[in-house]
This record gives C-alpha cells, sequence and structure tokens, in this order.
C-alpha cells in the first residue's frame, strides 16, 4: 500500500464501512454538543468546515472593523480567509530563529507594543507541539485581549502546565475535517468558554447541510487509491475521480458562510472521538521511531527537546528539515512514499523565519496507516537518500 500524508490516510476498512453504511442521527448531533461542552467546558456550536467556526467566533466579538487578530506566521490560507471573512485582518507573528514552530509569548508581547489594533490572539500548536500557553494567556489577560486556541492539529495536546489543550482559552475552534486529528471528513465546532458571550451563540443564520454523498464515499475511494496507487490503475483511478468532481475536496473556498453539521459526519467525529487515546498513542509511538533513528541535525529542536515535545504533542505530523527537500520527496516517492504535500508554503513573507521553515520543511505521516516497520522503512530511506 502506498504510504501518503493525506489522501484519506486515517481511514482503515473498518471507518470505510462505517461511512458507507451509517446514516447518523439529530441523536449524533446532540452527542457530540454535550462531548465537546464537557471536554472544553463551554457552549458548543457545530458547522460543516472548521474555517467556519473561526469566522463565528470572530462575528461574536462584534470588534470595529479595523481591528486585527494576531496569528502564526506558519499558518494555512484558509485561516486568513476565515479572518478577512469576519471583516478583521490577520498579523502574522514570526517563529524563532532557534526553533519551534509556533510564536513565542516574547514574540506576542513586542507586537502588542508596536500595534494596538490587535483585539485577537489565535494559537494553534502547529502539528500537535505545544505553545508557550501560560505566557500568552498572561499577556492576553494583561492586555484585555480575547484568546483562542485553534486545535486543527491539536486535540489530545497536553502545555507544558499539564493543561489539555482547549481548557485555556476564551474561546475554542475545531475541525473535524481530512486528514486532521479528529477525522469525519468534514466539519468544525466552536465552544464558547467564556460566558459572557454564550447569549451569541444564537445569532447565526445556519444554512442546511450539504449533500454528503462526496463524503460519505470519500474515505472508501482513498482506500482504493492507496492499495491500488503501485499499479498503473490506482494512479489512473485517482486522476479520473478529480476530473469527475467525485472527491471531497478540503480545500474548497467557497464554505465561508453558515453550514450546519450532517448529522454523518456527527457520527463519524463521535467515533474518532471514542478512539482518540488510542490513535494518539500510536502517533507518539511512530514519532519516537523518528527520533530515535534519524539524526539530529533533521529535527526542530535537540533530540531531548523533541522527545519531551512529543511526549505532550498530539503528533499529527513529525515535522524534519531538509536543505534539498525536493530531492528527498523524490527518492521517498520512488519507494511509494508520497510526502509532496507540504503545508504552509510561505504564505507570511512578512516572518523571514516562518518562510525560511516552509521551504525546507518535509512532515513525516504518524497516521494509523504507519506501521512501526513502516516509519523505519522511511528513516531507513532517508538515512540512505543522506548519504550519498
Amino acid at each position: 500500500m502506498a504510504i501518503f500524508n493525506s489522501l484519506g490516510s486515517n481511514y482503515d476498512f473498518k471507518y470505510v464501512l462505517k461511512a458507507l453504511l451509517t446514516k447518523g442521527s439529530k441523536l449524533d448531533i446532540e452527542r457530540l454538543k454535550k462531548l465537546l461542552e464537557e471536554k472544553y467546558r463551554g457552549k458548543a456550536l457545530l458547522f460543516y468546515k472548521g474555517r467556519e467556526a473561526l469566522t463565528a467566533t470572530l462575528k461574536i466579538l462584534n470588534l470595529p472593523q479595523n481591528s486585527n487578530v494576531a496569528i502564526n506566521g506558519f499558518t494555512c490560507v484558509a485561516v486568513f480567509n476565515a479572518i478577512r471573512t469576519a471583516g478583521l485582518e490577520p498579523i502574522c507573528l514570526d517563529l524563532e530563529e532557534t526553533g519551534g514552530l509556533n510564536f513565542t509569548a516574547k514574540t506576542l508581547e513586542q507586537s502588542i507594543k508596536k500595534n494596538k489594533k490587535i483585539k485577537v490572539v489565535i494559537v494553534q500548536n502547529t502539528f500537535g507541539y505545544p505553545c508557550e500557553i501560560e505566557g500568552i494567556k498572561k499577556i492576553c489577560e494583561k492586555n484585555n485581549l480575547i484568546l483562542i486556541e485553534d486545535l486543527a492539529h491539536c486535540v489530545g495536546t497536553k502545555y507544558e502546565n499539564g493543561q489539555e489543550a482547549g481548557t485555556v482559552g476564551d474561546f475554542v475552534v475545531l475541525s473535524f475535517s481530512q486528514d486532521k486529528i479528529i477525522d469525519a471528513v468534514s466539519g468544525g465546532a466552536l465552544v464558547i468558554r467564556n460566558k459572557k458571550f454564550y447569549n451569541f451563540g444564537n445569532i447565526f443564520n445556519v444554512k442546511r447541510p450539504p449533500n454528503q454523498t462526496r463524503d460519505r464515499h470519500y474515505p472508501q475511494l482513498t482506500y482504493k487509491i492507496r492499495h491500488l496507487y503501485g499499479l498503473i490503475v490506482g494512479k489512473f483511478y485517482h486522476y479520473i475521480l478529480k476530473q469527475l468532481k467525485f472527491m471531497s475536496d478540503i480545500m474548497n473556498e467557497t464554505y465561508y458562510e453558515y453550514y450546519s453539521l450532517p448529522n454523518l459526519n456527527a457520527h463519524l467525529a463521535l467515533y474518532q472521538f471514542a478512539i482518540l487515546e488510542e490513535q494518539l498513542a500510536h502517533r507518539k509511538k511512530i514519532a519516537n521511531i523518528y527520533i530515535e533513528l534519524l539524526p539530529e541535525d533533521m529535527f526542530m529542536y535537540s533530540k531531548k527537546k523533541t522527545q519531551d515535545a512529543v511526549s505532550l504533542s498530539s503528533n499529527l505530523r513529525f515535522p524534519i528539515f531538509i536543505e534539498s527537500r525536493q530531492n528527498l520527496i523524490n527518492h521517498l516517492k520512488e519507494h511509494g512514499i508520497y510526502l509532496s504535500d507540504i503545508w504552509y508554503t510561505d504564505v507570511a513573507p512578512n516572518c523571514p523565519n516562518a518562510v525560511a521553515d516552509s521551504k525546507i520543511i518535509v512532515n513525516l505521516p504518524t497516521h494509523i496507516n504507519v506501521l512501526p516497520k513502516t516509519a523505519e522503512r522511511i528513516c531507513k530511506l532517508i538515512n540512505q537518500w543522506k548519504q550519498k
């Protein structure tokens, strides 16, 4: 079976059958709301996309139109678009030269001193690796800023103070889209944790959910593609499905309005939460194999510090840094490992460290279809390439 970072990589045969055979019900919607409200201690609203949940959060705040939102300089374009859809402007905070994929408390404090329009701060705990939440929280409280935790990458991540991601900010937004920690093919949620905003959760005119056909079939289509990709028929099958638009499109830019979450996706999200601890343990195990077998100069920190970060992280991906990235990607591709879907390529030109990292990062897979022997093989291939 071909290994991808995305392309339905979170799905096994059991998930395929669940997506195909389960209708879901309104009871699944209520169960998911209850789970989120108990886990993150707030009022939950469900949407079809995580980006809708982020826009909804910013609309609830009812800020002046010229207000700024501080975000990570190393992030997805969907975050930019969600903020601008809310009528606000994203301000990117750069990474530290010393490593890490999140902005620091020091960088945030310096940015606030220079820019008084910043009213909101979003932390994303990139790939699950925790940010400096204690320092960031103190700065937000001192300056009367709203803190939003974006959990698309980091459901299950623990901060260094022992708190779980999603239990600190004023708001929590989640994405249940393809290749996230909680992967329900599509879906998103907002949890309002700051009680003074509870009543504003009723202001949205939410549209009926879209047709579920593509979401229902996406797991089985990608399952077939991955198993057939080593043969010519698999690549042709993938090409035809994309041309006919049968594949659910993760980067469809039309979903910035408010659509309700379909019952099917709620059911799949509940299933993913039910197996979350098992999934996190697997991802951590795979990440530790990479740490053990790859050279330290590829890591974002020292080996010891990387081990500590992995112990806290949800480990959505394991990032390594390679100057001749495309050569490595081509080498792995020759052996059935497809890692060309690089995230966050040069989206914040005013953040030189983030831009530099975006040009050399390679994200190694940690999902359920990467067995320990697969991770060992990936390490062997990388080490062989490095020694050439």
